[in-house]
């Protein structure tokens, strides 16, 4: 049911320019789910680290705005290595991967070998919380050299 309704959601921001506005209760009566779906959706999918505004106002007219916000592949990037921090685990690492493939930041190529770089499997001879260390820095220099590269 989520891929539905972000499916819908993505579609509707396609149609209206990256622009969205949307009323909770009749999304959710139109894909037949419940409102909270159309919130958990909205949380998880439409971020801003995956390139979301969202704007809410609540009571009888009240509505739920979503903007795809357009910026330059390495502002957006850079926004990434910034938001990382000192540890991210290794499902945070590859859900970020995802977005930004999907959102062509980087490509297939790149993609798979970060994805590769960044997998448990590869730090499994350390402990969890330096592992988690250790994947951001990782992940930071990689993305970085993406910029520097313009890859």
């Amino acid at each position: 049911m989520s891929d539905l309704v972000a499916q819908y959601i993505s579609r509707m921001l396609d149609e209206s320019d990256g622009n969205a506005e949307i009323q909770r209760n009749e999304l959710a009566s139109l894909l037949g789910c419940v409102p909270s779906q159309i919130n958990y959706v909205i949380t998880s999918r439409f971020t801003p680290e995956q390139g979301y505004i969202v704007e809410s106002r609540r009571g009888g007219g009240g509505y739920i705005r979503i903007t795809r916000v357009t910026t330059d592949r390495r502002v957006a990037i850079m926004h990434i290595v910034n938001s990382v921090g000192d540890k991210i685990s290794s499902a945070a690492a590859q859900t970020i991967l995802s977005n930004m493939a999907a959102q062509n930041m980087i490509s297939q190529y790149d993609h798979a070998l970060i994805s590769s770089a960044l997998s448990d499997k590869a730090y499994s001879c350390i402990q969890q919380l330096q592992r988690d260390q250790l994947r951001a820095a990782v992940m930071k220099n990689m993305l970085m050299t993406l910029i520097v590269l313009d890859r």
